[in-house]
């Protein structure tokens, strides 16, 4: 790894963490479990303005154990987002369900209610209903709740919320993560606040989380010996990374507010070029602009999202496609795919226009400015004439 490599979301680490982890070390709580891993808990949720977390070791431990809560198993159906990465939708295979994928609509780039109404009326019509959906929250920004848990709930399939990339987004005031039955985070060392590697399922179900935290902890009875009845998991999160998650989360709002002046140097600076587009910021609540996103125009610009990225690694500079629809997957090649119109893909759209610029809350000036001279640069050179 290089000293001066740009990443497209590098860990941003601060003081408050050494605190929690020197008390890890000094009173020898570095086995799993813990007084870090109950607070980190109880700050969870209180910040999210639920009952409960219960922290985990990954956010896809989180969805697994959330649809196993569900009675989610072989043969069911679960409806999921499509422009997400592969882990939204591996714990359904988990389960030995099937998962039906929903586009994305233009507003947000989430799920799609229209796409998310015909999946639910073919499911009326073949008698055979999902047991949960699964909604991302892509790129630090909440999907459009209000019409999707109201189609929901009137067929009475509960909700997961998938804020991995959303910690510190808003819906209409609320927290993002906290609006469906159960909600998750990430906190892999790219996302806007890290414990290394870990995640969290949320819910104002207790006793859902109680029995969460028994499936995480290898389903172990309340026996001095070791006994077990259940299958169970290894899903628990340390207390030494819950001591990091636990002074990451005291700068959460710091975080949110860097990442969102990153992008706003980028929207200054590039919008002067016809033919790129920003992910939109919908007027529903607050994007933490995870990462900053943007689409070109292949009407406008001869360059390919390829390309550019290509370009700026050359430069020792990281950026990324938007993700490849989980539709698009040789996985999920069999699955169903709901459009958000008959013949008009977005998800497809954005994963063929669509590049994830480095955002990083601790991103120097500098670096920034290198980032965007190398971006005018290709683009001058790409732009098409007429």
């Amino acid at each position: 790894m290089t000293s001066n490599r740009i990443f497209l979301s590098s860990p941003h680490i601060g003081e408050y963490e050494r605190v929690f982890v020197e008390e890890a070390f000094s009173t020898n709580w570095i086995a799993p479990l813990g007084p870090n891993v109950d607070a980190f808990e109880y700050e969870l949720a209180e910040y999210a303005g639920v009952a409960g977390a219960v922290v985990l070791s990954s956010g896809t431990a989180a969805i697994h154990l959330a649809l196993k809560l569900l009675g989610v198993q072989q043969g069911d159906l679960v409806f999921c987002s499509s422009l997400t990465f592969v882990a939204s939708a591996n714990p359904i295979l988990y389960q030995g369900a099937t998962p039906i994928f929903i586009d994305s609509e233009p507003e947000s780039w989430n799920m799609s209610p229209k796409a998310l109404e015909k999946a639910f009326h073919d499911a009326q019509l073949s008698g055979k209903f999902p047991k949960a959906v699964i909604v991302v929250n892509l790129y630090g920004q909440s999907a459009d709740l209000d019409p999707i848990m109201e189609l929901c709930n009137y067929y009475n399939v509960p909700v997961i919320e998938d804020a991995a990339e959303s910690l510190g987004a808003t819906y209409k005031s609320r927290k993002s993560g906290s609006i469906g039955y159960f909600g998750i985070y990430s906190f892999n060392g790219n996302k806007i606040i890290t414990t290394s590697g870990g995640g969290a399922l949320i819910s104002n179900d207790l006793d859902a989380l109680d029995k969460a935290r028994f499936w995480a902890t290898q389903a172990r009875e309340p026996a001095k010996h070791y006994q077990h009845i259940e299958c169970g998991y290894n899903y628990r999160m340390s207390n030494v990374l819950a001591g990091i998650g636990r002074g990451q989360l005291r700068v959460l709002e710091e975080r949110v507010r860097a990442r969102r002046e990153v992008s706003q140097v980028y929207l200054e600076r590039l919008s002067k070029f016809k033919g790129i587009s920003f992910m939109p910021e919908a007027t529903f609540g607050r994007s933490t602009r995870w990462l900053t996103v943007v689409t070109l125009d292949p009407q406008l610009i001869a360059v390919t999202p390829s390309e550019i990225i290509n370009e700026l690694e050359a430069a020792n500079i990281e950026s990324r496609p938007v993700w490849k629809p989980l539709h698009r997957q040789p996985l999920f090649e069999k699955c169903l795919y709901y459009p958000h119109k008959e013949h008009e893909s977005i998800s497809d759209i954005l994963f063929a226009r669509g590049l994830c610029l480095p955002s990083g809350s601790n991103m120097r000036t500098e670096d920034q400015e290198k980032i965007i001279y190398h971006l005018e640069s290709i683009l001058n050179s790409g732009m098409k004439k007429y």
